[in-house]
């Protein structure tokens, strides 16, 4: 039977907070130039500006290709899709707050164009395959079937400085109204990290 990558299954194992995205609120953003979707290099700092939310994941599905062994079991590993497409249904709310949004993950360029174009996402896609932003800010990854992939995080990035962060991220489909809601009754300048629950 297809996988269908734009539900979540129930039972998924939650993900907990192991205190690894501790040290990045407040930390400044790394000059770094990465690859989008769309074929072009893009300089992260420029690109983000002055406000702006990047949601880090794993990797997003591909039909007619199973999952990797084990992925349910990975906490915080499934819903990468469902996320994604939650940051599309919602990007006028962020858009009219003058918020940027940008995914990223170790995928190649080529498979984020292809997800982009089936799913109609429309916001760029940053190809990381090097984990050269884990290097750089020392993000959480895992390893499953001998790939590193980076764990789900959300950041605010304001003036090339980190202000806030959502980590863990559970449930992944739920990570665009969350960090939607956290602007509008927050705001910019937040500190510290929580759950986008």
């Amino acid at each position: 039977m297809p996988v269908d990558f734009t539900q979540l299954p129930p039972d998924l194992p939650v993900p907990v907070d192991d205190g690894a995205a501790d040290h990045l609120t407040g930390m400044g953003f790394p000059d770094l130039q990465l690859e989008s979707s769309d074929g072009r290099w893009m300089n992260l700092p420029e690109e983000l500006g002055e406000r702006a939310v990047l949601f880090i994941y794993p990797r997003t599905g591909t039909p007619g290709q199973p999952l990797l062994p084990g992925w349910d079991d990975i906490p915080g590993a499934r819903g990468c899709t469902p996320q994604s497409c939650g940051y599309r249904d919602n990007l006028a709310g962020f858009r009219e707050r003058g918020i940027g949004i940008f995914g990223l993950s170790a995928q190649t360029g080529s498979a984020q164009a292809e997800f982009k174009q089936r799913e109609s996402i429309p916001y760029d896609l940053i190809s990381d395959p090097g984990l050269k932003l884990a290097a750089l800010l020392r993000l959480p990854t895992f390893t499953i079937s001998n790939l590193t992939l980076y764990r789900r995080l959300t950041m605010i990035v304001e003036s090339g400085r980190i202000s806030k962060v959502f980590y863990p991220v559970f449930p992944p489909d739920q990570d665009a109204p969350s960090v939607l809601a956290w602007f509008a009754q927050e705001g910019p300048g937040g500190s510290g990290h929580q759950p986008a629950a």
